[in-house]
């Protein structure tokens, strides 16, 4: 797979060889994963050929990404012909919402639920999905969006703070005392998704708080490395240690990309104010490529302690949140080294990440650069990789849904330019 010309002297988001990859990979993915559709109800994982895994678990992050995946796909003209934007949507409102108490619940099976706990990282992907639907025009957008909304408000805002509180038992009492960056990371992600949707301008100044306490705040006391893990008065937890997956020690460059992107869809859409955003968004993703390339193998490390590689595992989301960021930095001030950051890192997606057979991207690899599965079992999500697939083929930094929607690029009889 050879993700563009090497000999062009343009950028490759310009170039209409690497537009029809990115196009083709897009396609490819979502060929593979409209398999996600559970035929007995609900939702299921994919093994990496593409055939469900045993067990019938569905989390809150899983649904929710599929929802919003498929609602972009749609909006760029690719119909969901599995009608897992339906399903998701009527599983979220049926099967994930607590009748009880409120709230969505973070994973169930065939029997009912198996964690009622009630995680604001959960929940601000039913903001991202509710706000991808309401731009997809789904008839059910709009009370998803209202319940959410409210349960966000009433339960995990900090108004004082500016920030989303983390976590709570099922019938919202308080267990933990635990404040987490990844949670706001996805929050901003959400509530910018809510803004693009509405045009209510509330999201967009929580957005901008969360991204002035994590950016301006901590990442530039921190060397433009963000600490993940913070106490319940919001100060840094270096020695904290959770789940490997969610809430690894050390910090993650993998999301000082996001949050470079982040924060540059915010400025575009709050009318560009000042000069720092351009120049924080930069001084992130310098440092965590400086910090997490592997100039050996390739592939960017996952987790760090002082700006050392902790963690050395190479999974596929860090590169596609690099791309996302690298091609947003391109697009408004292409400096020297961009262009050959973002082409090295769809080589090292080609060679190693996206899956040649059957579609979509394997989501980790081990040290002689094959697919492993020591985190991971299958092809976790779509979500990462489609993002890596669709923001490079638009020409600004905000309103994708709008510019999705005007350019079609997923449309069979397009190019998208």
């Amino acid at each position: 797979m050879i993700p563009g010309p090497e000999d062009l002297s343009g950028p490759w988001i310009a170039d209409d060889a690497h537009r029809a990859f990115l196009v083709s990979d897009a396609h490819r993915a979502l060929d593979l994963f409209d398999a996600s559709l559970r035929p007995g109800g609900g939702l299921q994982v994919l093994d990496l050929a593409g055939a469900p895994l045993p067990g019938s678990l569905q989390e809150l992050h899983t649904t929710t990404r599929l929802v919003h995946s498929y609602a972009l796909a749609q909006i760029a003209g690719r119909p969901d012909r599995a009608g897992l934007i339906d399903r998701g949507m009527d599983d979220l409102w049926t099967r994930h919402r607590d009748q009880q108490h409120g709230g969505y619940l973070w994973s169930l099976d065939e029997a009912g639920v198996v964690d009622g706990t009630k995680l604001a990282y959960g929940h601000v992907f039913v903001l991202l999905a509710a706000s991808s639907a309401t731009l997809a025009g789904h008839p059910d957008a709009d009370r998803l969006l209202t319940d959410i909304r409210e349960i966000l408000d009433r339960h995990y805002w900090d108004e004082a703070a500016g920030l989303f509180r983390d976590e709570f038992t099922r019938d919202w009492q308080v267990f933990s005392t635990y404040r987490g960056m990844n949670a706001n990371m996805h929050g901003v992600e959400a509530l910018l998704a809510a803004h693009e949707a509405t045009g209510e301008a509330l999201f967009l100044t929580r957005a901008g708080r969360i991204l002035d306490f994590f950016i301006a705040g901590q990442a530039a006391r921190n060397g433009w490395r963000i600490p993940e893990h913070y106490d319940e008065r919001w100060q840094p937890d270096p020695d904290y240690a959770g789940n490997p997956m969610f809430r690894p020690a050390g910090t993650t460059p993998g999301h000082s990309f996001e949050m470079a992107r982040l924060l540059l869809q915010w400025w575009d859409l709050a009318g560009r104010p000042g000069s720092d955003a351009p120049a924080q968004a930069r001084a992130l993703v310098r440092t965590a490529m400086d910090d997490a390339w592997d100039a050996q193998h390739g592939g960017l490390a996952y987790t760090l302690r002082d700006g050392a590689v902790d963690n050395p595992a190479r999974y596929w989301w860090p590169v596609t949140e690099a791309i996302g960021a690298l091609a947003a930095l391109i697009k408004l001030d292409p400096q020297p080294g961009d262009e050959d950051a973002y082409r090295r890192l769809w080589r090292f997606a080609a060679l190693h990440l996206i899956d040649p057979k059957v579609g979509g991207w394997f989501p980790e690899l081990g040290p002689d650069s094959r697919p492993s599965r020591v985190q991971f079992a299958g092809k976790p999500d779509i979500y990462h990789a489609l993002q890596a697939d669709l923001f490079p083929l638009l020409p600004g930094l905000s309103r994708a849904g709008r510019d999705l929607a005007r350019l079609q690029p997923l449309r069979r009889d397009c190019v998208a330019r």
